[in-house]
């Protein structure tokens, strides 16, 4: 997990809530999966998770034609 650096081409990001409700999962498995690497997450200057939303795009894109969750 990266740590958040907040500039000008800072990718777009969701909170994990954002992330599950865009998933259709719990949250614990949300972070399991950003934990495990299959979702790009990085942490705030206060120590919060964020997931940057390219990733969670992509990911819902390989489970919905069928790839491993």
């Amino acid at each position: 997990m990266a740590p958040f650096l907040p500039g000008l081409n800072a990718p777009p990001l969701l909170t994990p809530a954002e992330t599950a409700r865009l998933l259709r999962a719990h949250p614990v498995t949300v972070r399991l999966w950003g934990n495990t690497g299959r979702i790009t997450s990085v942490r705030t200057p206060g120590g919060h998770r964020r997931y940057v939303e390219e990733s969670v795009r992509a990911f819902a894109a390989s489970r919905a034609a069928g790839g491993r969750p």
